[in-house]
């Protein structure tokens, strides 16, 4: 009976116990925001360039949407206005859009009565004007995917030379819990750092990819236009 009572007992201060490690184990769970936070003041910047990236990417996804509407009906409406000889009413056509191939064409429809040649370079000007307007802010958001991960690591090093510092000043024993918490602290700005950079990369390429199809799309057009100009002539 005595040796029976002993082993229940033991077996129950074994769950107790084991009871109050899975507690202790779930209230020690960091959430993600303490996390973040606990990354230092170099997570900071990382921040901010994560906030600019978002900024630049909607703003030029807009941008180039709204550039990519240049309706099929107001190109064949234009060739037949210049077919007609009516400049004038295909000059507003394009007037009334707002879009780089009708700024283009505009332009070239201004210059109608000059040489064929001095047409074209009017319109490759604004093109080119056009093609700047369409590309702004793409180099920033290709720094900022460059610069991330370089912050990161930054703050990482930053992170393990205090994480350092801290063990070399304890006295006796080094609590591998210290130096634990200190290299992982520094580690999140790595980590953070290349989520910022990977999805400020895949944003800049993204946007990459749209301007080719919009600068596509202008010089198609422009061949168009001439080739009509020319037969027209």
């Amino acid at each position: 009976m005595i040796l029976l009572q002993t082993l229940s007992t033991s077996d129950g201060q074994q769950a107790v116990d084991s009871l109050a490690l899975m507690e202790g184990a779930s209230s020690s769970d960091i959430g993600l925001l303490e996390l973040l936070i606990k990354g230092g003041y170099m997570m900071i910047p990382l921040y901010l360039l994560f906030i600019l990236a978002i900024f630049i990417f909607i703003e030029r996804v807009i941008t180039l949407k709204k550039a990519s509407k240049t309706p099929k009906g107001m190109i064949d409406q234009v060739k037949m206005m210049v077919q007609s000889g009516n400049i004038e009413q295909a000059k507003m056509i394009c007037q009334g859009e707002e879009t780089p191939v009708a700024n283009m064409i505009s332009k070239g429809l201004e210059r109608i009565g000059s040489p064929l040649k001095n047409i074209e370079v009017a319109i490759e000007n604004v093109g080119k004007i056009e093609i700047y307007k369409l590309e702004k802010n793409l180099g920033l958001l290709a720094t900022v995917s460059g610069a991330a991960p370089m912050i990161g690591f930054l703050g990482t090093v930053a992170g393990m030379i205090r994480a350092f510092i801290g063990v070399a000043q304890e006295e006796g024993m080094v609590s591998p819990k210290l130096l634990s918490t200190g290299i992982y602290e520094a580690m999140i700005t790595t980590a953070t750092g290349l989520v910022v950079g990977i999805i400020a990369y895949l944003g800049y390429n993204y946007l990459v990819t749209q301007v080719s199809k919009l600068i596509h799309n202008m010089e198609y057009t422009t061949i168009e236009f001439i080739d009509l100009l020319q037969d027209k002539k």
